[in-house]
């Protein structure tokens, strides 16, 4: 399966995937195709006024992906005539699906849904983390910082040589001192 990525504008990835579909649908498309087109979030908890908050952030900031093994030419002028498009990736005259760690980073989530929930972690006498459930298992590698207080561990990702940090959220399960003593 390939996945495209389509950038668009920041803060505005819902109204676009809601534009994009209504305007599948009307042209016929089917359900399946419809939900091809890809908005990966992640949830976190936020304070504000002392009051906890969940919310929904994109995993990707101005970015959806459309999942298929070809973007096919009326696809492709339905996405490019949405309000909010900016470009295919690698480039509109040259568009390519996502391959090597791109790929491979996303897939990974997309194990976990469109949605990454949080993942449960240990921290090692050392402070080391170490996660045992949830999305961000097998990337401690790409952890910048992590914010104990917050649960929240900041990683690195990168699509189309461009990195961004992003913030997702973990609970502590224990950690290994507790577990030994």
């Amino acid at each position: 399966m390939n996945y495209y990525a389509v950038q668009v504008r920041t803060g505005k990835e819902e109204n676009f995937i809601k534009l994009a579909k209504n305007e599948l649908i009307n042209k016929g498309f089917d359900r399946k195709t419809c939900d091809s087109l890809l908005w990966i979030r992640r949830r976190l908890f936020e304070r504000k006024g002392g009051k906890k908050k969940e919310t929904l952030r994109p995993l990707y900031p101005g970015y959806i992906f459309f999942q298929g093994n070809e973007l096919p030419a009326d696809i492709h002028w339905i996405l490019r005539r949405t309000p909010g498009f900016f470009r295919f990736l690698k480039n509109n005259k040259d568009i390519r699906p996502l391959t090597g760690k791109d790929k491979e980073i996303l897939e990974h989530f997309l194990k976990f849904g469109e949605v990454a929930e949080k993942s449960k972690v240990i921290f090692d006498k050392d402070n080391r983390i170490t996660v045992v459930s949830g999305p961000m298992i097998g990337m401690e590698g790409i952890i910048e910082k992590v914010d104990r207080r917050k649960g929240r561990a900041k990683i690195r990702l990168s699509l189309n040589n461009n990195s961004m940090l992003v913030d997702l959220a973990f609970d502590v399960i224990q950690s290994s001192e507790e577990k030994n003593g």
